[in-house]
């Protein structure tokens, strides 16, 4: 998957933003003003941080070793870091965006999430 179908994929969830928070070229993906994805646009290949459920996590990086590995610069016990550019489905790269948004307005209060369920 291109960084850009990762981009598109991530803007077209409801209440998301794209900032460079951190420097030029760490684009951070947030919802309601939390992040849930995190890519750093000069790494080769394309990769991303998402947020995942720890027993997941754990299953997954086995599942697929190398190419689903502890969040890098992130709390390992929480990210993943996900090769994009590699032979993982585009529909499990999807999936696995879908549970860190999900998981992060999981735990939004429940005033931001009303706000998010009205725009």
């Amino acid at each position: 998957m291109h960084i850009e179908e990762f981009r598109d994929y991530c803007l077209a969830k409801k209440g998301v933003t794209e900032s460079f928070p951190f420097d030029e070229h760490t684009l951070v993906f947030k919802v309601m003003g939390k992040m849930f994805a995190v890519s750093g646009l000069e790494r080769t290949p394309a990769q991303a941080n998402l947020k995942c459920d720890p027993e997941r996590s754990e299953e997954l990086r086995a599942e697929f070793d190398g190419l689903i590995i502890p969040g890098w610069h992130m709390n390992k016990h929480h990210w993943n870091t996900v090769m994009l550019e590699s032979n993982l489905s585009h529909a499990l790269i999807f999936e696995l965006i879908d549970h860190s948004y999900d998981l992060i307005v999981s735990k939004l209060p429940k005033k931001v999430k009303v706000a998010l369920e009205n725009l």
